[in-house]
């Protein structure tokens, strides 16, 4: 796959792993016969770590071994977090320190989740950018603050704490953004 064909959310090859391409950065060249720079920021898929790839517009990568399979959140316990494939029913198991960014949006009821395995083992899961959580804790609203935007902690349904609107009150659905943990808008 040449460098200016790689999409974020694509999966390549590099140093052997699978690399989930999240951002890309592209530099123009100000002299003739200079090559464009593709930067791209990517996640291995494996280890999570951060990685960092520069190309020139004619450099390749290969596509890795990989594959998105929609999913559905069963059950998890201390140590890992159980997965039912929603075609073909198979049990993908993901250990919990493995996902623990993405752990605080999954919740049974959950759609669109996708588990990401390579090489026929489930490496990680990807959400969808936003879901919705039900509040379950918040302090009530002061009455007289409505001249400006404040906001407050809420705890939501599994545990993640988001700053939300000083207007919501406990047992709201809200929509959250999973990139970022940012409050989006009610459910």
């Amino acid at each position: 796959m040449l460098a200016k064909e790689i999409k974020p959310g694509a999966v390549v090859n590099y140093d052997g792993a699978p690399v989930l391409i999240e951002t890309i950065t592209v530099q123009t060249p100000s002299a003739r016969g200079a090559a464009t720079l593709y930067k791209y920021r990517g996640r291995n898929i494996v280890t999570q770590q951060k990685t960092d790839i520069t190309l020139k517009g004619t450099e390749s990568l290969e596509e890795a071994d990989f594959e998105r399979r929609a999913v559905k959140m069963m059950y998890s316990d201390p140590t890992d977090m159980y997965l039912l494939d929603q075609a073909d029913y198979n049990q993908y198991s993901v250990p919990l320190e493995d996902i623990r960014e993405q752990a605080p949006y999954i919740t049974e009821e959950l759609e669109g989740i996708l588990a990401l395995i390579y090489n026929g083992n489930c490496v990680g899961v990807q959400l969808p950018t936003a879901v919705e959580l039900t509040i379950t804790q918040c302090d009530p609203q002061v009455r007289g603050n409505s001249a400006t935007g404040r906001t407050k902690p809420a705890t939501l349904e599994t545990g993640l704490v988001v700053q939300v609107p000083e207007y919501l009150v406990e047992g709201e659905r809200i929509k959250v953004d999973t990139r970022n943990g940012e409050f989006l808008s009610r459910a």
